[in-house]
């Protein structure tokens, strides 16, 4: 879905200098093992998939941006974005200025709720230039104040940098309950499973072990919500059973899959603000 203005290659970044309205949208779409290269802009971003899963890369890391989450891009920030498959791609080009003295913390990782997502696919509507003053005007002013009160996200999955390890993690992000251990791995790509292991927490702060459970984490959240059964969750996702998924997930998000996934279905449909346990 394209915006009024944008061009058809939407992805391409487009040749402004300055916003036209204080929130400027893109929405579109970005094809399986698309690119978008690095660039930056003088205006604040809030980067968002309201469908698959996006790697985002910045000065400050790799990190996987599934539906549930956003980053916020401060002005001038570098940045490129890169899937594994196609996505449904929001960014909220936002003047910082209009924003307010305390935008969030540059690069965080912000959890979305239900509310802001459909304030969000409401501006689907919404003019490049629509009037400031108006009902557009209000649902802007909307959004902001809905993104000043984003919770940070207590789970985040870096990517690493090295080559051999950005193989091994984009292939775990398509399947993450790959049972294959770092020493099957090791034989993969060529190393010996200890620079692996070595590099693994060098690039990314975690082991192979402790990456790989944020990884399964993260992919168990969209399921979940969209009414999965907890078991279902747990083979899908490669856990030896469903009482160590729900150990694993419990002790990360202090709540249990199944209440997880009741609260969530039951403040989308209130409309609520929700934000997983710090």
């Amino acid at each position: 879905m394209l915006h009024a203005g944008q061009a058809r290659n939407a992805y391409v970044v487009p040749p402004m200098t300055v916003l036209p309205r204080p929130l400027f949208v893109r929405a579109f779409e970005i094809p399986g093992n698309g690119w978008v290269e690095p660039h930056s802009h003088p205006w604040a971003q809030f980067t968002y998939a309201t469908a698959g899963v996006i790697e985002i890369d910045t000065p400050l890391g790799r990190h996987l941006l599934p539906p549930h989450y956003a980053m916020w891009i401060p002005p001038d920030m570098p940045h490129a974005v890169s899937t594994r498959e196609c996505v449904a791609f929001h960014s909220l080009y936002l003047d910082a200025a209009a924003f307010g003295p305390q935008p969030p913390r540059a690069g965080a990782m912000l959890c979305v709720t239900p509310l802001l997502r459909e304030l969000v696919a409401a501006t689907a509507e919404l003019p490049v230039d629509y009037d400031t003053h108006g009902p557009d005007g209000e649902l802007v002013c909307l959004i902001m104040d809905r993104i000043r009160r984003l919770r940070t996200a207590p789970l985040s999955v870096p990517m690493p940098r090295d080559a051999r390890l950005l193989k091994i993690a984009r292939a775990l992000h398509v399947d993450p309950g790959d049972p294959r251990s770092l020493d099957d791995w090791a034989s993969q790509v060529g190393a010996t499973r200890r620079t692996l292991s070595r590099l693994f927490r060098q690039d990314t702060g975690l082991s192979f072990v402790e990456w790989r459970q944020a990884l399964r984490l993260l992919a168990a959240l969209p399921l979940l919500e969209a009414g999965a059964a907890v078991s279902v969750v747990a083979e899908q996702l490669g856990y030896a059973s469903v009482s160590a998924f729900i150990a694993v997930f419990q002790a990360r998000f202090q709540v249990t899959p199944g209440v997880f996934a009741r609260t969530r279905q039951l403040e989308g449909k209130r409309d609520l603000p929700v934000a997983l346990p710090a």
